[in-house]
């Protein structure tokens, strides 16, 4: 069972998304009749899947979903009758999972969350990858910089200065890549 937050300007067909999502066995965590502030409401309401239903999405509902994306992202299930390129673009950037045009059926709504669902699960895991590779890439930059200050300052080979800060990581208990960041923050200081 998800807990569904339902966005929709229109009360009749909220109900029946509505009526639908528990036929699925999903339960309705709110109903709102626009994203204004979305943000607050999806922290106190903790839902499990944002569904929003509306004609075209506005460019203020755009922005609210891609605040929400950068710091609670959820899968997103947009039904619109705007099947316009540039739209549907926007609405993928601002963290849209799944974006259906041409009309809503409650039949349809289980499978459509089960792709919206999946969809997400997928892109956050690809995220984790690109911010792990990200991480690495920084870190070993540092170790490189760090290498280069401790071959310069104490006149170290490669090999050595890699150890030295091997020595200094295991010593203090820290990843090299840390022990790395302070040596260039204290050459910064002294230098700049």
């Amino acid at each position: 069972m998800l807990k569904v937050l339902v966005i929709d300007e229109i009360q009749e067909r909220a109900l029946e998304i509505c009526e639908g999502l528990t036929r699925a066995g999903h339960m309705v965590a709110a109903v709102l009749p626009d994203a204004f502030d979305l943000h607050s409401k999806v922290q106190n309401l903790q839902p499990d899947v944002v569904l929003i239903n509306t004609d075209s999405p506005s460019r203020d509902t755009l922005e609210n979903l891609a605040t929400l994306d950068r710091s609670m992202p959820r899968p997103v299930l947009m039904f619109s009758e705007d099947d316009t390129d540039d739209v549907i673009r926007q609405a993928m950037r601002a963290g849209v999972s799944s974006y259906v045009v041409d009309g809503l059926s409650a039949e349809r709504l289980q499978p459509l969350i089960k792709v919206a669902t999946a969809r997400f699960d997928e892109y956050q895991s690809l995220r984790q990858e690109r911010d792990e590779a990200q991480r690495r890439l920084s870190e070993r930059s540092a170790v490189e910089k760090a290498k280069g200050l401790l071959m310069k300052s104490r006149g170290l080979s490669e090999d050595d200065a890699y150890r030295a800060l091997r020595k200094m990581a295991m010593e203090h208990s820290r990843k090299i890549g840390e022990v790395a960041e302070q040596i260039i923050a204290a050459a910064n200081l002294l230098l700049g």
